[in-house]
């Protein structure tokens, strides 16, 4: 890995109301034809497979409804990004889904989705949460990150790392309270009407101040199911929760960590395994070279850009935690830092064992 390098960076500033904010997006200097790919391209794609069957198209029908009354604001800034890149509003709803419904679909055309997270509540320079992003190729490229501003904020603003065509933090975020978040895909096997993993974190954002407020406002709610997300606050909270439907797989500690399978004794069973292993093959990997690091020492900022920089084959015992795919395979396709005393978002686009890192600053 190259020296620690950092930038100082600005991000697209979004203001206004959700549906101002996603008409916004357009603006963020992102080619609408690599929109197009990365979102219809990917639902054109699934629908030639056969996922989107007549269940999955009911599913999607009382899902919408049920996300129209439940969570208004991202659906408005959903449909303000559908004008804002004249993209067909209902397409970019199922491209929202579509880990879900490939699920649904017993894995249908696996999805090239898994990222490897931790927590840490102490440390010199307080609590981080780290994420690296494995996803498909083709969002190399659209990744932004947005400052959000508007009326429903109501802890003021939020840093988050999304998406060119998708709404809020579509990856990992903070607030101006300094709560912090940063989610996994885990496909399930036991999914239902209910809130997306990647809109609840949107709202948690907008409306929690601390990882206690967050786990209550997601005990409050049932859920679509899948995935997890981890958490951290500057007054050294710190959590995972695993996402089922009607229950969550909470953990609560100093320092938590996740990559691609429920780990909790809530959500393990429902792990999503179909004639092999559907989960990505190297999660379980990944969470084993995480448990056996994280525990140990204090974590700065650099350290934890150097652990995300690890491969299998850096020596013994290594995690594969920095993955290079080719083409549209899963990689990292990002490294995500934040300090949640110091307010600032640490980010990396590309691999982080050779990218350069740029500090975005929450207050400035």
């Amino acid at each position: 890995m190259t020296a620690f390098v950092v930038e100082p960076a600005f991000p697209v500033r979004l203001t206004g109301t959700a549906f101002e904010r996603g008409l916004a997006q357009a603006a963020a200097g992102v080619a609408h034809e690599t929109v197009f790919a990365a979102t219809i391209g990917r639902v054109e794609q699934a629908r030639a497979e056969g996922v989107l069957d007549a269940a999955a198209l009911e599913f999607l029908h009382r899902q919408r409804a049920f996300l129209l009354e439940s969570d208004p604001h991202t659906m408005a800034e959903l449909a303000g990004i559908a004008e804002g890149f004249d993209l067909p509003e209902d397409e970019l709803f199922i491209h929202q889904h579509l880990s879900l419904l490939r699920d649904l679909s017993k894995g249908a055309g696996l999805d090239a989705d898994g990222c490897s997270t931790f927590a840490i509540g102490e440390g010199p320079e307080g609590p981080l949460v780290v994420k690296n992003r494995d996803f498909s190729g083709i969002h190399v490229g659209i990744q932004r990150v947005f400052l959000h501003e508007g009326p429903d904020i109501e802890t003021g603003r939020m840093l988050c790392v999304g998406s060119a065509g998708s709404p809020g933090a579509y990856s990992s975020g903070i607030n101006a309270a300094g709560l912090a978040l940063v989610d996994t895909h885990i496909g399930s096997r036991r999914h239902g009407i209910g809130w997306l993993r990647y809109f609840a974190m949107t709202r948690i954002l907008a409306t929690c101040r601390s990882v206690p407020e967050a786990i209550a406002f997601l005990r409050a709610r049932r859920h679509a199911g899948g995935g997890s997300v981890t958490l951290a606050d500057r007054y050294g909270h710190v959590a995972s929760v695993e996402f089922g439907t009607d229950l969550l797989g909470v953990e609560e500690g100093r320092r938590v960590w996740r990559t691609n399978h429920f780990v909790s004794p809530e959500l393990s069973p429902f792990n999503f395994t179909d004639d092999g292993d559907r989960i990505d093959a190297n999660s379980f990997d990944r969470f084993a070279y995480l448990s056996r690091e994280v525990p140990v020492g204090d974590w700065t900022v650099p350290r934890a850009a150097r652990l995300m920089a690890t491969h299998a084959a850096d020596g013994p015992h290594c995690g594969p935690l920095c993955q290079h795919g080719e083409k549209d395979a899963a990689r990292t396709i990002s490294s995500a830092i934040f300090a949640c005393n110091m307010l600032q978002l640490y980010f990396l686009e590309g691999n982080p064992c050779e990218g350069r890192w740029r500090v975005y600053d929450l207050t400035g």
